[in-house]
């Protein structure tokens, strides 16, 4: 009769599972993301009820700009548009796409299939605008941010063909 091995548990190594660097790189652009539209909301909540002409009139004081320039002038005109309705407007689509982008982070974190085809498609969504925005006007972070954007739709495209294909038992592509 063959003997049976029987490892004892303090020499059984146990390996940690091997977590995919890109995507949890993407998953953390995401909840900085979220973490950003969430800042901006909370400042956003913060100028209701306040006079928000006068308060930019301060800081450009406050930061040397002339109070009869033509870009405070306009700046001021802006902010005359600016109520309360339409501040928590704001604020509730800034804390909607902030949720958003922390779903898609801890999804993606964690490796799940949905959050990889939500994080797909959401940036698919907004490509073209983007695209749009870097050919009316060519800037530095407009054209970082499409370039960005770019990569993580390639690679999650590439995740997901791949996890396809073995799915379906074909082999995957030699490195």
């Amino acid at each position: 009769m063959p003997e049976e091995s029987i490892e004892s548990p303090s020499r059984v190594t146990l390996r940690k599972p091997h977590h995919n660097r890109w995507l949890i790189l993407i998953a953390a652009f995401k909840l900085a993301q979220a973490a950003l539209f969430i800042a901006i909301g909370v400042g956003a909540l913060r100028l209701l009820h306040k006079d928000l002409g006068d308060m930019l009139l301060k800081l450009a004081h406050h930061m040397h700009f002339s109070p009869e320039s033509r870009f405070i002038d306009f700046i001021l005109d802006r902010a005359s548009i600016v109520n309360d309705k339409l501040l928590r407007r704001f604020s509730v689509a800034l804390f909607a796409y902030a949720t958003l982008g922390a779903v898609e982070g801890i999804g993606l974190y964690l490796e799940k299939v949905w959050a990889e085809y939500l994080t797909l498609g959401i940036t698919a969504s907004f490509l073209p605008w983007e695209i749009f925005e870097v050919i009316r006007k060519v800037t530095v972070i407009r054209s970082a941010l499409l370039a960005v954007n770019i990569l993580v739709f390639f690679y999650l495209l590439k995740v997901v063909v791949e996890r396809g294909k073995q799915q379906r038992g074909e082999a995957p592509p030699a490195e």
